[in-house]
């Protein structure tokens, strides 16, 4: 028996990493661990923290005795040593349980050791260009690439045999360690990769050397792909086309990734769902009413006119119900299409008097004829006159700079003071 008893300490948190209750069987908790573990195993990308506590939880609770002691005292208790001697600093390696779990089975298709773990290859990202009617109605996009895959002759060994040796120059490391002097009683060490294996820690000999890919181990290959661009996808999604970038031995081939670039519409904009569209139409049809045609991202021709007695103010948005863009998994499901109209106005000297007369014989009452004589003569007559409002902007923001520079140059003269006699 042991000389105190321990104080009780957190009993649950294995549990909780596991994701299992406190009356799990043996059965649920390699269940538990084996999704978890591959999941978060630091050679998928998973995190390598994460993936030693699910470890260290299962080591514990797989265990029947140090399950016991969990459950009774909690972590602590097997921090100090309860349990067949196991302190926390003697728990096993997380990659030793899991090998054993799987007992070499190759849970990442070919199984990993722990003396030689896969590193995991980079990501090839490419831009694909898209215009707004790929986005609508979706397409296909063949692409032909080249990468770099492991030597068919050699399987990816680089030499005829299949054997390789030991790197003399790095001894295996795959770096070398540089000494140099760069002053009186000062050195500098610095690691660079072995120039012999060219950081492999491996050479082949040159007799060995094979005939295909001359020791390199990988060869270049040509490959289609077919990039399906599904409906209603966005501006800056990826596609991800998983194991198909450059292979290399011991390495997981990282994916190709393809990200989606929209080129700019004509007549069309986008806003999540939402298209919107710029129309002009002349103060007649805005006063009077209009129809035009609108040619559609798929090609269909569709009628949009106003409603009888209705007027258009110039700004002004309409929208139409389920023809905007489709939802990205959900195609028939449509955002809506905005209108907004430009209303272009008649030019100067268009119209005459008699025009004018007719005009406010229908039109509501100018607001300037319900003065009265009295009022008119306190006023003081002013004249309109022509000016465009960007220009005058450039012209004052200009003005003020000008203003600003001569202060600052004022500011920095120096002032002359009279001497006095």
């Amino acid at each position: 028996m042991f000389g105190r008893m321990p104080k009780k300490s957190n009993n649950t948190k294995y549990y909780e990493v596991l994701g299992v209750s406190k009356t799990a069987s043996q059965d649920e908790l390699k269940k538990a661990y084996r999704k978890a573990a591959i999941k978060n195993h630091p050679d998928k990308g998973g995190d390598p923290e994460k993936f030693k506590e699910l470890s260290q939880a299962y080591e514990v609770l797989s265990d029947p005795e140090k399950r016991e002691i969990y459950d009774q005292y909690g972590e602590d208790a097997l921090k100090e040593g309860m349990g067949g001697g196991s302190s926390s600093s003697n728990f096993h390696s997380p990659f030793d349980i899991f090998e054993q779990l799987f007992a070499g089975a190759g849970a990442f298709g070919g199984g990993t050791s722990r003396g030689r773990r896969q590193k995991r290859g980079e990501d090839v990202v490419h831009t694909m260009k898209v215009s707004l009617e790929d986005l609508y109605n979706g397409t296909t996009k063949k692409l032909s690439l080249s990468r770099n895959a492991l030597c068919a002759k050699c399987k990816g060994k680089g030499s005829k045999s299949g054997a390789t040796g030991t790197c003399h120059g790095c001894h295996g490391a795959g770096m070398r360690t540089i000494t140099r002097q760069i002053g009186l009683g000062m050195i500098q060490q610095m690691n660079t990769v072995c120039p012999e294996c060219k950081g492999s820690g491996e050479i082949i000999s040159e007799r060995d050397k094979c005939p295909s890919c001359k020791g390199s181990k990988v060869a270049q290959e040509k490959k289609v792909l077919e990039v399906h661009v599904e409906k209603g996808m966005q501006h800056g999604q990826k596609i991800v086309f998983q194991g198909e970038a450059d292979e290399a031995p011991d390495t997981v081939t990282g994916d190709i990734v393809f990200v989606l670039q929209l080129k700019d519409h004509p007549k069309f904009k986008r806003k999540y769902d939402d298209l919107y569209i710029e129309h002009t139409i002349s103060l007649t049809e805005a006063l009077c009413g209009f129809q035009f045609v609108l040619t559609h991202l798929d090609g269909r021709q569709l009628l949009i006119k106003s409603n009888p007695g209705e007027v258009i103010k110039p700004g002004q948005h309409k929208a139409i119900n389920d023809e905007g863009m489709p939802q990205h998994g959900r195609p028939f499901m449509k955002g809506r299409l905005f209108v907004e109209f430009n209303v272009e106005f008649p030019e100067p000297g268009t119209l005459n008097p008699g025009q004018c007369r007719s005009l406010e014989k229908i039109l509501p009452p100018k607001l300037g004829s319900q003065l009265s004589d009295m009022e008119l003569d306190q006023c003081e007559e002013t004249t309109l006159h022509d000016v465009n409002i960007e220009e005058e902007m450039r012209r004052r923001q200009q003005q003020k700079r000008q203003e600003a520079y001569d202060e600052d140059k004022e500011d920095a003269e120096p002032r002359v003071q009279c001497a006095q006699q």
